[in-house]
């Protein structure tokens, strides 16, 4: 009689396989994609003082970056210095340096580019430019030291709330911009922070080269 119970014992038993049986493995998940990073374009500023690399923003700031690209490119940079040296505490101020309207070095206003366009922020090592109104930035740009991000734009606030324009930031020679920082000033005629020994820009030039 025990033939008659084999196929129930059968049908038992494969519900119990099944049960014990090793789940089968789960695919890998897929590796992130890192995001991509911006493009910039690598210009050395060599100084009296020394080399100052800064990485120009043209992805993200490409009206502003093309228009000190113009200026590197066109050699209007060339025998410049830095004008202005503001320590205003320890490791917080500025220097500034362009073409301090200088008719034969000069080109026209740009129209301009907000922080809150472009993402960027007038923090430590930023490259930004100078200007009176929104729209009359020309040749001259300023370099930060510390956190100044209290300089970008402010849809929220009164007035003049649109901030400076950052187009780049400083990847070697911080060190650099800490000596001029901390240079000898004293005033001449209406402006103040002017370096006592002038600070020159000997040269301007691209480390990454254009394109075509």
């Amino acid at each position: 009689m025990l033939h008659r119970f084999a196929p129930a014992l059968f049908l038992l038993a494969t519900p119990l396989l099944a049960q014990t049986a090793a789940p089968a493995p789960s695919a890998p998940a897929p590796a992130a994609t890192p995001a991509p990073v911006p493009a910039t374009v690598k210009v050395a500023l060599e100084t009296s003082v020394g080399t100052i690399v800064i990485a120009v923003e043209v992805e993200r700031a490409p009206i502003t970056a093309a228009n000190f690209l113009r200026y590197v490119d066109q050699k209007r940079l060339d025998g410049t210095s830095f004008y202005r040296a503001d320590p205003i505490q320890p490791d917080f101020g500025l220097i500034q340096a362009g073409t301090r309207n200088d008719p034969k070095r000069t080109l026209k206003p740009i129209a301009h580019e907000a922080t809150t366009k472009t993402g960027l922020s007038n923090t430590d090592g930023a490259v930004s430019m100078a200007r009176n109104a929104p729209g009359t930035a020309t040749g001259d740009f300023f370099i930060i030291v510390g956190n100044m991000s209290a300089l970008d734009a402010k849809p929220d606030q009164p007035g003049d709330n649109q901030g400076f324009a950052v187009f780049g930031h400083v990847i070697e020679g911080m060190s650099v911009i800490d000596a001029i920082a901390k240079v000898k000033t004293a005033r001449r005629g209406m402006h103040d922070d002017v370096p006592v020994e002038p600070v020159v820009v000997t040269s301007a030039k691209r480390i990454t080269p254009p394109k075509g």
